[in-house]
């Protein structure tokens, strides 16, 4: 059975909160105030909470405030106790996120109904998030033969033919050839890694704690530099330097050097591949608010909102048309980066026009 937290201060209330619950067979823990409450979602990670709104030390909406800013808890549904009925207490409560009132003093059918109701509708939530997730990597599984191949034939050929004419091809036509080859090897590379990486990330993302451990790691990393040498290294692949436009302004996001690469180097890259040569591509940065903000422009096919709501790590879209190179896994690695260290990725796109991805990571300002 699902595991609920019940926080109320009142021994007597909060007891026959338990036992009614436990005589269902819920796995119950209780607490007596919203501190030590708060404490106990983070550690246990409960399917429903149960927390009284009239407490001392820190009340029911003081719980609130705490949970919903926390990535491991936000999403857990609350059920408020009071005995307050009048419309403003109700309405701050759902305001701040809450699932559902009881107000005191109730039956144990209302307490039962309202407990039942609220994890039915969780479980109907997961259901079809891992759905989501299904379908994903069912895609995935099936788009990752035809990208690992196309670079892979393109290495075994190109060799194949060095071999054969091994020695009748001329220096410089063998040397292009070497080359081709060094390009394939490291698409091929890269798909690799990125398809390990985000198999990696679901799983992370399916584990609260891993996410808890992510969130509190320490790690820290300093944007302007990775920012401006990733923006010219990838720029200068693709003969498009000078269509860079850099405006950066120093920070520190709480993320590791590694993978705050790695989100810039998808950003900017996706950004150069679904643009053409001559379109600026604007990367700006800024803090504010107590987060780092980066956005990167382009001014390419850019994407409907259809296409960004069903933006997947599989989906190539218009493929047939542009025949672009790559899995499309990219932005998808990134979003998942940045949601599971405490940010946002979010895109915003005029078809034909241009497109916006805005990445939002805790953060602070560089002394």
């Amino acid at each position: 059975m699902s595991k609920i937290l019940v926080i109320e201060d009142e021994e007597d209330i909060r007891t026959i909160v338990v036992e009614i619950l436990r005589a269902e067979n819920f796995d119950v823990i209780e607490a007596e105030n919203g501190e030590i409450g708060v404490e106990l979602a983070k550690n246990e990670l409960p399917g429903l909470i149960i927390c009284d709104i009239k407490m001392p030390k820190l009340d029911g909406y003081g719980v609130m405030i705490q949970l919903r800013e926390n990535p491991s808890t936000q999403t857990i549904p609350l059920i408020f106790l009071t005995a307050k009925s009048m419309k403003s207490d109700l309405r701050m409560g759902m305001e701040l996120g809450a699932d559902d009132y009881l107000t005191k003093p109730f039956t144990r059918d209302e307490l039962l109904g309202a407990v039942t109701t609220r994890l039915a509708k969780q479980m109907a939530v997961e259901q079809e998030s891992q759905k989501k997730v299904d379908e994903l990597r069912n895609n995935i599984t099936h788009s990752l033969p035809h990208e690992l191949r196309t670079p892979l034939n393109g290495i075994l050929n190109l060799a194949q033919f060095l071999i054969e004419d091994y020695d009748t091809i001329e220096r410089n036509e063998a040397l292009e050839m070497l080359q081709e080859i060094c390009v394939s090897g490291e698409r091929l590379y890269r798909l690799t890694h990125n398809f390990l990486l985000y198999a990696e990330l679901a799983r992370i993302e399916q584990q609260p704690k891993q996410v808890r451990k992510l969130l509190n790691s320490g790690e820290q990393s300093f944007t302007r530099t990775i920012i401006q040498d990733l923006a010219i290294q990838i720029s200068q692949k693709v003969n498009r330097k000078e269509d860079l436009q850099l405006e950066l302004q120093e920070a520190v996001v709480k993320i590791s050097q590694s993978k705050f690469t790695k989100i810039v180097e998808e950003i900017i890259d996706n950004a150069l591949k679904f643009s053409e040569l001559g379109n600026s591509i604007q990367i700006q940065s800024y803090f504010q608010d107590n987060y780092f903000n980066i956005l990167v422009i382009d001014h390419g096919r850019g994407m409907t909102p259809t296409q960004i709501a069903k933006l997947g790590a599989y989906m190539q879209f218009d493929r047939q048309l542009y025949e672009q190179q790559g899995s499309g896994l990219g932005l998808i690695i990134a979003k998942l980066l940045t949601e599971l260290h405490g940010g946002e990725l979010n895109i915003n796109s005029f078809p034909g026009k241009q497109t916006i991805v805005h990445v939002m990571l805790p953060g602070k300002l560089s002394i």
